[in-house]
């Protein structure tokens, strides 16, 4: 392979690692503020910022609506087929609105989706 190259992987193809996961993290959504950290930090790049649906208000035609604060709102999310439960998201964020649970507490570890 050459220097700099470009290795283009297909996550539909990858097994999926984290079945062996003994620690889930548990991202508590009202708590994080979107900034990224756990993104930069998890090793194994299963940790996304996307769009948070749980603060949407609704306006009387059931159009949904976001406060001005809310407009870009992000949460983390985690792809818990690949997660390994190392902890290094719960260690390094700044609002502390990661936890790291036992896998056997939680009911339907490993078939959540992102």
């Amino acid at each position: 392979m050459e220097k700099g190259a470009v290795i283009k992987h297909d996550i539909k193809k990858a097994p999926k690692t984290g079945d062996w996961r003994y620690m889930k993290p548990e991202i508590n959504k009202e708590k994080c503020t979107g900034c990224g950290t756990c993104v930069k930090y998890c090793p194994e790049a299963v940790i996304e910022l996307t769009a948070n649906n749980e603060q949407r208000i609704m306006n009387k035609k059931g159009k949904a609506i976001l406060p001005a604060r809310l407009a870009n709102a992000r949460v983390a999310g985690v792809d818990y087929h690949f997660c390994k439960g190392c902890g290094v998201c719960a260690s390094v964020c700044p609002v502390k609105a990661i936890h790291m649970i036992k896998e056997a507490d939680c009911i339907n570890c490993g078939t959540e989706e992102k």
